[in-house]
Parts: C-alpha cells; sequence; structure tokens
C-alpha cells in the first residue's frame, strides 16, 4: 500500500471540537497536545473523565491552540470558543462556571501533556476509501466523526487497513506501528456540528465490519509528520 496524508487532526480537549493542522510532533505518546486536556465530572463519590457518551454537547465546544507552538512535553494552554461563540482560555476563572452552566454539571479541568487518549499512547489513522465505503451504505458523513488523527488517500481497498495489525506504516520519514483496528463506541453516531444521533451508523458498522473503523497506531521514535507526506505500508504480516 502507498498513498499519502491528505488531513491532520489534533484535538486539544477530549471530546470537544479540535483542529486541522498542517503538521504534528509526534513520539511514542501520539501526538502533540492531543487530549492533553479534559473535563470531569463526580460519578459515584469519584472522578470521572467526561466523553460525548455522557455529554454530547461537549462536541459543540471548539479547542484550539492556534498559531501557539505545541511542544510535547508542555502544551500550552488552549483557547475554547461555547457553543455561543464565547471565546476562554483554558485556566480563565469563567471557564468551570461556563461549562457547568452549558454543559448542566459542575466540572473540573486538568491537564495532562502525556495525553488522555481512550487507548493509551497511540494515533487514530483512517483512510478515505473505507470512509466512502461508509457513506455509500449511508449516505453522507462528516468524517470529522471519526476523530482521527492521520487521514490517508492511498491505493489500497475498503477496509484493507483491519488486515494490518503487526505491520507498520512509513509515513515521511517516521515510523508507526500499527497495533489493531479501532472498534467504535456511540460517539461517532454523534454529527461533529449539531450533536445529533445517527444511530444506524452505530448499527451498521456492527453488522458490517464487527465495530471497527481505522487503525491504531504508535508512533517509533520522536519526529515530525506532516500533510502531503507519503505513506507505505511496510513489514505486513
Amino acid at each position: 500500500m502507498q498513498g499519502r496524508i491528505t488531513e491532520l487532526h489534533r484535538w486539544p480537549v477530549k471530546s470537544m471540537g479540535g483542529e486541522p493542522v498542517e503538521g504534528l510532533e509526534i513520539d511514542g505518546r501520539g501526538a502533540a497536545g492531543d487530549r492533553a486536556h479534559a473535563l470531569f465530572d463526580e460519578f459515584k463519590d469519584a472522578p470521572r473523565r467526561l466523553t460525548v457518551r455522557q455529554v454530547p454537547r461537549l462536541l459543540l465546544w471548539q479547542a484550539s491552540y492556534g498559531d501557539a507552538a505545541v511542544p510535547l512535553d508542555d502544551p500550552p494552554a488552549p483557547a475554547l470558543i461555547s457553543p455561543d461563540g464565547t471565546s476562554y482560555r483554558w485556566g480563565d476563572p469563567q471557564l468551570p462556571g461556563a461549562l457547568a452552566d452549558d454543559l448542566g454539571r459542575p466540572v473540573t479541568l486538568r491537564r495532562d501533556p502525556a495525553n488522555m487518549q481512550d487507548l493509551p499512547d497511540s494515533l487514530l489513522v483512517t483512510f478515505g476509501a473505507s470512509h466512502r465505503a461508509v457513506e455509500e451504505a449511508l449516505g453522507p458523513l462528516d468524517p470529522l466523526r471519526w476523530r482521527t488523527n492521520i487521514h490517508v488517500e492511498a491505493d489500497a481497498p475498503a477496509f484493507a487497513e483491519e488486515g494490518w495489525e503487526g505491520a507498520e506504516l512509513r509515513v515521511g520519514g517516521e515510523r508507526l506501528a500499527l497495533l489493531h483496528p479501532c472498534v467504535r463506541c456511540v460517539i461517532p453516531t454523534r454529527d461533529p456540528q449539531t450533536a445529533a444521533k445517527k444511530p444506524e451508523l452505530l448499527r451498521w458498522l456492527h453488522a458490517e465490519r464487527g465495530e471497527l473503523f481505522g487503525i491504531n497506531a504508535r508512533p517509533l521514535a520522536h519526529g515530525r509528520i506532516a500533510v502531503g507526506d507519503e505513506v507505505e505500508l511496510v513489514q505486513a504480516t
């Protein structure tokens, strides 16, 4: 398989809207600043990290580092834009109250430069052919539903990536270990622009693909990848 990166995405705050970028600094933790911030509430007398599963309105908040440099060890505070267009900085004393009012619950804000992905120390890679195959079955879908980090157009058929576990991707001058196909939950059923639910998406993935879409990967060294980088499958098993 050979292809090229056509999109890169970073998600500064877990489950909020993120930002397209031209390049990403990566290492074994994933991408610099990706899911480096999250909201927590309290559930059964213990802190719980909030996601779209509990609070779909998180999708309507946008988080961005803007033009700031985003180093792996010390990502900056992101800017947040609320659904009504109000801007805040992470750490703004008014932000927790604004979030609580909009989300309907008190929240605390946490930062972890090691990142807070569902699968620790990983990136998500998706492929254009697979996305288009889902659209053929269900109609147009915003690709941001998948919350990918690396989107690739390649000369492989739809869902070929499901057979690449244990292989590697060469991305520009970097190498990514392919871990396993990504088992999808309810999050992609929510429209990233409106939070409206499309339950048939998960039903289709369950029936046709065993709930899989995309593949998880882990960078093997510190480096940088960029939109336009060539992508090649190597060491396929």
